[in-house]
């Protein structure tokens, strides 16, 4: 596998500092220039926002693009990793995300519905991202993202009756409220999300390769689109950052409150399912995708769920949008973690080189 961001060397060896920046610079647009989200705002389809479509979609397509796509069937023979990542995904995350809402934000319960709405939907987008940087593997990342999509298009729903309408009521935390959404407004999300940049993937890695060759797909062409991820990717946290800039900074103490929550949750769950992988004998580039599966989460979905059912100026929608902006530093952070965890960890592993579905 090629060291992340070969493509482009100085971008990649100071992207902390980047994506501060870039975080920096949405926030003070939109402070300073308020004009800037609602034009951002009105470039949107329905809950959908054109820019950060885009962005994402473009971010997303190398990672997907690099995945070769027919080894993915020795993942699904590797049951001991897919088991632990439907697990960690499907269990331990949504109760995770409903303890930790509960325990912090009962007093708020706006906030702590929003952020039940995002630990009940995995990673399918930035997670790629992550696990490029940090050197895990692309075939398993690509099936977990897939296997989580169609889990969210067919149980989003229920997941959220279970722990928004149903399960505070009956432990007396909070009344409970309804939540409608249907499995087509899911599937439009992962769809716009996922979808494209993953078809767009699959048809430019076997339309090139018959075209021209393997060799020249993986070291020419492979190289000339990699940039494409981190400067999308900064774009994304500009626009971002830019459309709660004045959120940010006007109310500073309701964002520490969703904040503390969050990285909480995403400290627990990484180190949670870096651990069991270490002790059980997987090697770091499965490891690494676990953990960063385990610990990201499909805010895309979740904030186009909060505007669609208690709108755009609700408390639950603010607790959504504002979770890729802690996830993000949070994430970067934990890629330079899993970094060192594997020169103190799995140096000297044999299994460190095992082939996709090795176990």
């Amino acid at each position: 596998m090629e060291e992340p961001g070969k493509g482009l060397p100085f971008l990649d060896r100071y992207l902390t500092l980047w994506i501060f920046l870039a975080m920096a610079a949405g926030i003070g647009i939109g402070y300073f220039y308020p004009a800037v989200p609602g034009v951002i705002t009105s470039l949107s389809v329905g809950t959908t926002s054109i820019p950060i479509a885009v962005g994402l979609i473009l971010m997303m397509y190398p990672p997907l693009a690099k995945v070769r796509y027919e080894e993915i069937g020795n993942v699904f023979r590797d049951t001991r990793v897919l088991g632990l990542a439907l697990l960690l995904n499907w269990i331990i995350a949504p109760l995770l995300m409903f303890a930790l809402a509960v325990a912090t934000l009962r007093d708020l319960p706006s906030f702590m519905y929003g952020l039940i709405l995002v630990g009940i939907a995995p990673c399918i987008a930035m997670v790629i991202i992550w696990i490029e940087l940090a050197g895990g593997n692309r075939e398993y990342c690509a099936t977990f993202v897939g296997l989580n999509s169609i889990i969210q298009v067919l149980f989003y729903s229920l997941y959220a009756y279970v722990l928004i309408s149903l399960l505070p009521g009956v432990l007396g935390i909070a009344s409970g409220t309804a939540v409608n959404v249907t499995i087509a407004e899911i599937a439009v999300s992962v769809f716009i999300y996922l979808g494209i940049p993953f078809l767009a993937g699959i048809i430019t890695r076997f339309s090139l390769i018959r075209m021209r060759s393997k060799a020249w797909y993986e070291q020419t062409f492979i190289p000339r689109i990699s940039p494409i991820t981190l400067i999308a990717l900064l774009f994304t946290i500009v626009v971002m950052f830019s459309l709660k800039g004045e959120y940010i900074v006007s109310v500073p103490f309701d964002v520490v409150r969703v904040a503390i929550p969050l990285v909480f949750y995403f400290l627990i769950m990484f180190f949670l399912a870096f651990y069991i992988a270490y002790r059980s004998g997987i090697d770091y580039q499965r490891s690494a995708t676990l953990s960063f599966t385990a610990a990201s989460n499909n805010f895309e979905l979740a904030i186009a769920v909060a505007i669609g059912v208690f709108g755009i100026n609700s408390g639950e929608a603010f607790a959504t949008v504002i979770g890729p902006l802690i996830e993000v530093p949070v994430l970067i952070g934990l890629v330079n973690v899993a970094l060192y965890l594997k020169t103190r960890w799995y140096r000297g592993r044999s299994s460190d080189s095992a082939p996709a579905g090795c176990t």
